[in-house]
């Protein structure tokens, strides 16, 4: 028994290691029918793990190191450069706190550099040029809530934001304030137009602003729409048509003298 036992392990060893020996020679028959590009890949997978290390090392199997292949890139267009609304703010300007005080005017040149904007923050510059904004179109000194002055507030936050946006393009959070102070601005400028012409008009000079008007209600004509629109005049049109008939009538029934006074007065509440 168990000599049968040791006979069949050797049978199935012997079948096994002839089965990888016929799939190593077809694969071999195969490799030489292909072409030199994919007999070099094959090759490559029957050859023992040394030698397709040294292949791979030399570059020329089938891990070779791959050449490097340039492909031609599309240009990048460059974007328009934006002027800032601070470029025309000079260096040697104060700062709005050391503006009304004497002794920063004979300050040496390193305490003078603290001072003015050549070391001033963008915020203080911003701050700065909003007061410059607002003193063209206040009423007075003491005014600092009327229409005009939320009006210069909101147009230098608004060009702010356009120039983060215009560096910064994804940034949604900054863009949903900037439609907002523009929704904001338009509520002014239209009630401001509506109250005091003159005053708009000198706002949208002083502070260079196009005003432009909201776009006029559209809608989708439907066949349900234009036949409900038809069927109204046509409505219309017959009641005046009774209305016109009834005057009629009772001008006949008055008498001579006040045919005339009747008339004028259908006339005047038509």
């Amino acid at each position: 028994m168990l000599a049968n036992i040791s006979l069949r392990t050797t049978h199935k060893w012997a079948s096994a290691i002839l089965g990888e020996h016929g799939f190593l020679s077809r694969l071999k028959g195969h490799c030489a029918a292909l072409p030199l590009k994919h007999r070099e890949y094959n090759s490559g997978i029957t050859r023992p793990l040394h030698s397709s290390n040294e292949a791979g090392l030399s570059g020329t199997g089938c891990f070779g190191i791959q050449p490097v292949r340039n492909y031609a890139r599309a240009l990048r267009k460059k974007k328009p450069v934006m002027e800032s609304q601070l470029s025309d703010l000079p260096p040697t300007m104060l700062k709005m706190e050391y503006a009304a005080v004497p002794l920063a005017q004979t300050a040496d040149d390193l305490v003078m550099r603290l001072l003015t904007l050549e070391l001033a923050s963008h915020s203080e510059k911003l701050k700065l040029k909003t007061e410059q904004l607002i003193a063209k179109v206040q009423r007075d000194d003491a005014d600092h809530s009327s229409t005009e002055v939320r009006v210069a507030i909101l147009t230098s936050k608004i060009r702010n934001y356009q120039e983060h946006l215009h560096k910064h393009p994804k940034d949604k959070a900054n863009k949903r304030w900037m439609l907002m102070a523009i929704d904001r601005r338009k509520e002014l400028l239209k009630h401001l137009r509506a109250t005091r012409y003159d005053t708009f008009e000198h706002v949208c000079q002083q502070l260079g602003i196009t005003y432009t008007f909201p776009p006029e209600y559209y809608r989708h004509a439907t066949r349900r729409w234009v036949a409900k629109k038809a069927l109204c005049i046509k409505v219309f049109k017959e009641v005046q048509k009774q209305k016109l008939e009834q005057r009629k009538k009772i001008i006949q029934t008055l008498p001579t003298g006040h045919v005339e006074l009747a008339q004028t007065a259908f006339t005047g509440t038509k």
